[in-house]
């Protein structure tokens, strides 16, 4: 089974339809993070998001390459697809003659006949009244969370900005059933809520929401605590209310949530402008949506708990909300279960994968089976490795080594001070960078994170950097439950560096003492384990800081062409691709501790 994501034309016809909008007004639509995902009967076989392949970040452009890609890297044919799943499934209702806009929207982008138009366009010779099956959008999420946990039975969470219909679902999983137990309007979305609040904080909806989410741990809930109730209310019965949404009362602040936006500068005072400053302001805003937050799925959490066709003590988790690791982290210290499981494409890249796990499974019905890491990207070899690094210039030193002493040569200088590019192995899916295309430091540098911020990812200096850790030595430097350590190894959980290193990591320790780890485990991610090791043995912190190979605007490097070119207009210090390792002449720094 094949799964895709995305709807090809919402761009263009939001476009077509509000023409003077600026980038963050028309990222407000339904259908980007387009991606393609192919399953067997034993799980997963290969995933990719159309942004690695067009090189636009968060695009919901028809997933032609990523298809292309999965079908390579299966060595198969659409021909050998059975069926292909789109995860989201449109009908007609009364939502879409409300005004002109809904008609349209439903009518060029929406409907089946579109999505049959899309596939023609690009498969021509496919059956496609036959060979497309659409699976709703919410369905889609719940399945690619719970197929892929390992749970015998858990309560499913999907939480997003919206589904076709609906903004927060609770489903039941049961053996290989999965069913709908509650859900929760698009009018009242925690998704649109923390997306239009990261409009009216300056930043770009639909991507930057993990900024907000970083910011809030420097403000204070309690300026802005009255106001609270305007941005989400937790009513009896496990119901959500998000007051502030219902203020876009015409067409146009509907599509553009203008409205909204009006009531918050009523409310908080004016929405900053995307250059200027932060403030104290912004920062207690982002704290009190944050609370917020948590304090509403923590309440839709607790009705599912008692509710007696739910029960489970496993939940899942996926939809663009479950990617909120604060509040993940939240929910897993409640106590209101005692395994958690996010999937870690979570947002709508993993409805993809969704769709084709649901679909696989209503022909071959299975238990879920527990992933390990989302390798199930591209994997290059030898040849397209030294075709890109011949393009490199002078003014660079390149040896290649053993896999043995790899990771002795890159600990050695990231405990000199450098910044180091590490592309092996196949590439992830998802939008976290865990240990295949990622860009490596050491956390024990008190400027490491001001450097990392301002000359090699060129984003805001507020934004934390996350430490990766062997699995042996992590309940050691975090507050983790013991035998609970693989919960983190999707770099999904918020929880706290021990206040004994604190001091030795500020790197990597966030300004409420706090960390997004990712622990590492040798059996799934050896070489990545490897390296973490070594660098442990030699410096005595089994730690790196990961963050994603990529620069400011970009999404995560896929290929080596692309890391080399990467590489070379960026000041990182040195790539490690495959078994080469490459190095500015005379550019690794004395900031390191060893």
């Amino acid at each position: 089974m094949l799964g895709i994501s995305g709807l090809d034309r919402s761009m263009s016809v939001k476009q077509d339809m509000l023409p003077g909008l600026d980038r963050r007004e028309r990222r407000l639509v339904q259908g980007l993070d387009s991606a393609a995902a192919l399953v067997d009967e034993n799980g997963v076989v290969a995933a990719s998001a159309q942004e690695r392949h067009d090189g636009v970040k968060g695009t919901g452009a028809f997933p032609a390459d990523a298809i292309e890609a999965c079908l390579r890297m299966a060595g198969a044919a659409l021909d050998d697809v059975a069926q292909v799943a789109h995860g989201f499934r449109y009908e007609p209702s009364a939502a879409f003659e409300r005004d002109a806009y809904a008609r349209r929207w439903y009518a060029e982008v929406y409907r089946e006949r579109v999505q049959l138009d899309v596939l023609r366009e690009h498969y021509p010779e496919q059956d496609w009244d036959r060979k497309l099956v659409r699976v709703p959008h919410h369905l889609a999420h719940a399945a690619s969370a719970y197929y892929l946990s390992g749970f015998t039975d858990a309560t499913v969470l999907v939480a997003d900005g919206m589904g076709e219909s609906e903004s927060t679902s609770v489903f039941a999983g049961r053996g290989a059933g999965l069913g709908l137990l509650r859900s929760h309007p698009i009018s009242h979305s925690l998704g649109i809520l923390y997306s239009v609040v990261t409009q009216y904080l300056g930043f770009v909806p639909g991507m930057d929401e993990y900024k907000v989410m970083g910011l809030a741990p420097y403000g204070d809930t309690g300026r802005y605590a009255r106001a609270a109730g305007e941005l989400a209310r937790q009513v009896p019965g496990g119901r959500l209310l998000v007051p502030v949404l219902a203020h876009d009362r015409t067409p146009v602040e509907r599509e553009t949530h203008r409205g909204a936006i009006r009531r918050l500068e009523e409310l908080f005072g004016p929405a900053r402008h995307p250059e200027a400053p932060l403030d104290q302001r912004h920062m207690d805003i982002a704290a009190v949506l944050q609370h917020a937050l948590e304090r509403s799925l923590l309440h839709v959490l607790r009705t599912a708990a008692e509710d007696p066709q739910g029960g489970s003590r496993s939940l899942c988790m996926a939809g663009g909300v479950a990617l909120n690791c604060t509040a993940n982290g939240v929910i897993a210290r409640s106590g209101l279960y005692d395994r958690v499981f996010v999937q870690p494409a979570a947002g709508d890249d993993g409805a993809a994968l969704g769709a084709a796990l649901w679909q696989m499974r209503q022909h071959a019905p299975a238990p879920p089976a527990a992933m390990t890491m989302p390798y199930w990207g591209e994997e290059f070899g030898e040849r397209e490795i030294e075709e890109a690094l011949s393009a490199l210039g002078p003014g660079h030193t390149l040896v290649r080594l053993p896999e043995e002493r790899l990771p002795a040569q890159v600990s050695a200088l990231i405990g000199g001070g450098a910044v180091v590019a590490w592309h092996q192995g196949r590439m992830e899916f998802g939008p976290r960078a865990l240990g295949n295309r990622s860009i490596l430091a050491d956390p024990r540098a008190p400027g490491m994170r001001a450097r990392l911020n301002t000359l090699v990812k060129q984003r805001e200096e507020f934004r934390p950097f996350a430490p990766a850790v062997t699995a042996e030595d992590a309940g050691e430097y975090f507050e983790m439950e013991p035998g609970r350590e693989s919960m983190y190894r999707h770099m999904l959980f918020v929880t706290r560096v021990r206040e004994k290193h604190r001091e030795a990591l500020p790197a990597i320790t966030h300004v409420d003492g706090s960390a997004r780890v990712q622990v590492v485990e040798r059996p799934t991610a050896p070489r990545f384990w490897r390296l973490i090791r070594r660098f442990g043995d030699d410096f005595g912190v089994p730690v790196l800081l990961n963050t994603s190979f990529n620069l400011r605007g970009q999404p995560i490097v896929r290929t080596p062409r692309e890391a080399v070119e990467t590489y070379a207009r960026s000041t990182l210090d040195a790539l490690a691709i495959g078994d080469r390792l490459v190095t500015r002449d005379g550019a690794v720094r004395d900031g390191g501790h060893g």
